[in-house]
This record gives structure tokens, C-alpha cells and sequence, in this order.
């Protein structure tokens, strides 16, 4: 992925606000900050990691992309449209060209249909392709990810949680997308089958031009597919450098308690474990500036 390729994804002060809970008038009394002004660009073919703990918001982020859920404020470019005010109807061919992939495979395939009818419907609804050629451009894409065309007729139930995720990675590319929202895609599955998962995403990304946004809390995992990676943390992003510049040289406290979290595949060696602490967050700043070229961080 080259510096001089064009911005896909452009967000800018994204919010997103939950009411938790509302006074005798109804009115909003507890807001939770979910996403709290985040801003960054994602470039066509790259993949943009997006890491933090849990309740950080970094799925949350991918939900608003998706505009699976509508914005507090802010506003999201795609190819340089402005997708956040776009109704039903506007954004139906806005859904093509961005697809997801969900966490759990199980819960994001519809238990009732077969795998044909999985991967059919989107191009159904799209209208790509009928009959016979649907169902022969659904079979291809089986044996793209690693099934079979014997698979056509068996229902989700029937299979291991990898073979399922490739189901949901199918049906993603069914609509021959430009980005792909990768929401902890490997996180529910066996660790035997992540490292085949994510390079078979790596493989669909060159063969297909796809530019992913890749949202995970392992850590590894992420730089190894990640061109650039953003940290949350409460919401808020607190870092964003190139992969290797990120875990060679993390500015950021929180950056570098989270990355002093992995484990060492050494019994005998001795880690430094940085603990994050309230204290340390007291100090912390809002605003990105750049560091050194490509590397932001939010110091106080």
C-alpha cells in the first residue's frame, strides 16, 4: 500500500453518545461517551488496525461506518461522499461497497437458510446475477475460502466455527465490495485456525483490491496484517503510526501498558507488565498531533 494512494475512508470527529438512562420527563439524564471525537483516514488497499480493551469503542466505530448505527456528530466520507446524513434508499448502493465480517459466525448467520441462500441473498438484493450463474458465482467463492461446492446445501449447524467464518467471509465478498469492516474476526475461533484465517484474508485482499479497517485486541495479530493502527482508549484515539513503528516505539502510556500486556512465548524470560492506572489517565490529552511523520499521539 502506497502514501500516494487515495483516501477510501475519511472520519472526522466522530461521536457516538448512548442514553443510559432518563430522568421523570424523559429526558436524558446518564450519557454514555461511546466514541468521543474520533477522527482518521484509511487509504485504498490498506488495512487500518483499530486495538484497545474492551469498551474502548472500537467496535462501535466500525458499527457507525457501517451506519449500522446513526451518528451523535461527526461525519464519515466514503470515496469522498458524505454517508452520514444518506437515508434507506440512498445507502442502498453505499452497502455494497461496504461489507463486514462479525466476531461471532454463528450468531451472524441466519440458522434457517443453507449456505447457498447465505451467500445468494446479498447478490440477490443487489441484483447480481440469477438462477443457475448465481449459484455457480456462490460455489466459486466456497472454494475461494477453502469449501466445497458439496457445502451448497448444509446449514450453518453443520459446521466448525472456521469453516462458518469462512461462510460470512464468502458472503462479504459476494457483492465484490471495496471495504470490508473486520470486527474481531478471528477472536471466537480456535488459535489453529486464526493464522489460516488471516492469511486467507491477506490472499482475498491482493487478489480483490479490498481495503480492510481490522478491529481486534490481539495484539500480534494485528500487526501482522496491519499497515497502521490506531489505539482507543475511552473512546477517544490516543495513537496512530505505521505497524512496526507502533510496537517498536509506542508513545502513548496507555499504548505502552497495552502492548506490555502481550504474552512472551518464553517461559524463562521476564516481562515488564506496565499497569494502567486512573492516576496515569488523569494527565491524558485529546487532541492527535504528529510526532514524526505518520506517528500521532495524544500527549498531555
Amino acid at each position: 500500500m502506497s502514501n500516494d494512494s487515495k483516501i477510501l475512508v475519511d472520519v472526522r470527529n466522530l461521536k457516538k453518545h448512548f442514553v443510559k438512562s432518563k430522568d421523570l420527563l424523559g429526558r436524558p439524564s446518564g450519557v454514555l461517551k461511546a466514541v468521543d471525537g474520533v477522527s482518521f483516514q484509511i487509504r485504498q488497499g490498506e488495512t487500518f488496525g483499530l486495538v484497545g480493551e474492551s469498551g474502548s469503542g472500537k467496535s462501535t466505530v466500525g458499527r457507525c461506518l457501517l451506519r449500522l448505527y446513526d451518528y451523535t456528530a461527526g461525519e464519515v466520507r466514503f470515496d469522498g461522499q458524505n454517508i452520514s446524513s444518506l437515508d434507506e434508499k440512498q445507502l442502498k448502493p453505499f452497502r455494497r461497497k461496504i461489507q463486514s465480517i462479525f466476531q461471532d459466525p454463528y450468531s451472524s448467520l441466519n440458522p434457517g437458510m443453507n449456505v447457498l441462500e447465505l451467500i445468494g441473498e446479498p447478490m440477490n438484493i443487489h441484483g447480481l446475477y440469477s438462477g443457475d450463474e448465481r449459484k455457480e458465482a456462490v460455489a466459486a467463492l466456497l472454494e475461494r475460502v477453502g469449501l466445497k461446492r458439496e457445502h451448497l446445501y448444509r446449514y450453518p449447524h453443520e459446521f466448525s466455527g472456521g469453516q462458518r467464518q469462512r461462510i460470512s467471509i464468502a458472503r462479504a465478498l459476494s457483492v465484490r465490495p471495496d471495504f470490508v469492516v473486520c470486527d474481531e474476526p478471528i477472536s471466537a475461533l480456535d488459535v489453529s485456525v486464526q493464522a489460516q484465517v488471516v492469511n486467507m484474508l491477506e490472499d482475498l485482499q491482493a487478489e480483490f483490491g479490498l481495503t480492510y479497517l481490522f478491529i481486534a485486541h490481539d495484539l500480534s495479530m494485528v500487526r501482522h496484517i496491519s499497515d497502521r493502527i490506531g489505539v482507543m482508549y475511552k473512546g477517544r484515539l490516543v495513537e496512530v503510526a505505521d505497524s512496526d513503528e507502533l510496537y517498536d516505539n509506542p508513545l502513548h502510556p496507555y499504548t505502552q501498558a497495552l502492548l506490555s500486556a502481550i504474552p512472551v512465548p518464553d517461559p524463562h524470560a521476564v516481562s515488564e507488565r506496565i499497569v494502567w492506572t486512573d492516576a496515569i489517565a488523569e494527565g491524558e490529552a485529546h487532541e492527535l498531533r504528529e510526532v514524526s511523520p505518520g506517528h500521532f499521539v495524544a500527549l498531555p
